[in-house]
């Protein structure tokens, strides 16, 4: 079972930018997926996540600004994240095996893929 993500980069606020993550192991359709983050000098974050039923959620942090998509054929997920600022900078994770409902707090996901970093800066 492993989580491969990729897409990370330097962007200047207000851009964008798109992960990717594939999973091998395992099909999309065995669980819930998503994306976490880690900022510097902070604890890790659930960022989004898309259930069995193609469900999403979101943090209210990137809510209107990040949206989540899979692509079941391809077995991959994405995060397509806009209108980016400073604070968006962070190491991403892909994660999953956790149930993927509106309290981004409380998601404990099983599986960890590693992290691909994103950096909003001018």
């Amino acid at each position: 079972v492993q989580l491969q993500a990729s897409g990370g980069g330097l962007v200047q606020p207000g851009g964008s930018l798109r992960l990717s993550c594939t999973a091998s192991g395992f099909t999309l359709d065995s669980y819930a997926i998503g994306w976490f983050r880690q900022a510097p000098g902070k604890e890790r974050e659930g960022v989004s996540c898309i259930g069995s039923s193609d469900s999403t959620h979101y943090a209210d942090s990137v809510k209107d600004r990040f949206t989540i998509s899979s692509d079941n054929a391809k077995n991959t997920v994405y995060l397509q994240m806009s209108s980016l600022k400073p604070e968006d900078t962070a190491v991403y994770y892909c994660v999953s095996d956790f149930p993927c409902h509106p309290y981004s707090d409380t998601w404990n996901p099983y599986i960890w893929g590693q992290g691909t970093l994103v950096t909003v800066s001018s």
